[in-house]
């Protein structure tokens, strides 16, 4: 197992090159004009301040070298000081967020992440259990609806369904508005009797011991949690039950019901096991996009996350601040995609004697 998670670990640099070599191709397509708002931090005085940065920075030399320099920065012949550079977490400047792209992503990650914190949970457990229940009831009633249930969710637009959920309980009732916080909850939490231990709302009420606000953050987060979680849930349910089939029809299964054991111990030790590998992909890449920030949902809902700020931005024509985004994401989903990988390994061993 040792041996199969180095290998994995040795293609993570080779892989994450790859996607900064992609991205900056894309940064080909922009003028060396343009590319300088990567160093500008606000708007150029003349065109001579422009030519200083294209020169300071290389951005008409070579492309090698302007993504050698792109990578790991520049150093300033006078300071001796290093400036700019992606692997030192210089992103450029976001015109819309009106501050540097790593500021952005973690000033709206917090969101983000307590979104991802209370729909990652249900989505998992609920959808793989709903899948296992409709394999275990081939053709009963209860698959006929869990059928059903995956058919309408799978082809339900998710910008639908979140302003169908918005129209029947905030615009007929106001249950759950959307928005992260209240004005009054706003003003608790921005106040300096307030601390901010993990700038996730829930949390630090709870830690601030202001159940008011735990609550208010709380129907904040019900529709947007409840669009992921239904949407989600059709698509885990849909691979579970495909999946749970599948093994159910394998040789080891028929054995170890000819040896007499039972149905509970056949599904949860023979087939539930072999039925998770597909289920893991479909699990990790689903917290990469809560992570990411379902832009969607986000949008929907008017909540603060990283989803809304690239939909903003790409409104906008904010290229730098989708650009950053784009490797943020990549990142995410490499370290995933490393996780799944060691996570086949220990559900099947094939994967790692392979």
């Amino acid at each position: 197992m040792t041996a199969y998670i180095i290998r994995r670990l040795l293609l993570l640099p080779v892989t994450v090159i790859g996607v900064t070599l992609l991205i900056f191709l894309f940064l080909q397509f922009m003028s060396p004009v343009e590319r300088s708002a990567l160093y500008i931090r606000d708007i150029p005085k003349n065109e001579a301040q422009v030519e200083r940065v294209i020169r300071r920075y290389g951005l008409d030399k070579p492309v090698y070298t302007q993504y050698w320099n792109w990578l790991v920065g520049t150093v300033d012949q006078d300071t001796g000081e290093r400036e700019g550079g992606v692997i030192f977490g210089d992103l450029g400047f976001s015109r819309t967020g009106r501050q540097d792209v790593v500021d952005l992503i973690l000033h709206r990650l917090p969101a983000t992440l307590e979104l991802a914190l209370w729909a990652f949970i249900p989505i998992i457990f609920i959808g793989i259990w709903l899948g296992v229940k409709a394999a275990t009831n081939h053709n009963k009633p209860i698959d006929q609806g869990a059928r059903i249930f995956a058919i309408v969710g799978y082809s339900f637009p998710t910008f639908v369904f979140g302003l169908l959920v918005l129209m029947l309980f905030y615009a007929k009732t106001g249950w759950f508005p959307p928005g992260r916080l209240s004005d009054w909850a706003t003003i608790v939490v921005n106040s300096p009797d307030f601390t901010r231990y993990t700038q996730i709302n829930t949390i630090d009420s709870l830690l601030n011991l202001r159940l008011d606000v735990f609550l208010d953050a709380l129907r904040h987060l019900v529709l947007p949690v409840i669009t992921l979680c239904y949407i989600q849930w059709a698509l885990l349910l849909k691979v579970t039950r495909s999946s749970m089939l599948e093994a159910q029809r394998q040789d080891y299964v028929r054995t170890a019901r000819s040896k007499g054991l039972s149905e509970k111990v056949v599904v949860n030790k023979h087939v539930r096991k072999n039925a998770l590998i597909p289920v893991a992909t479909i699990g990790g890449f689903t917290v990469v996009g809560l992570l990411n920030g379902v832009v969607i949902t986000e949008t929907v809902f008017n909540y603060p996350g990283i989803g809304s700020a690239v939909a903003a931005a790409a409104v906008s024509l904010d290229v730098l601040t989708v650009l950053g985004f784009v490797l943020f994401n990549a990142t995410l989903l490499i370290v995933a995609n490393l996780t799944v990988d060691i996570m086949y390994g220990f559900l099947d061993p094939r994967v790692r004697l392979g």
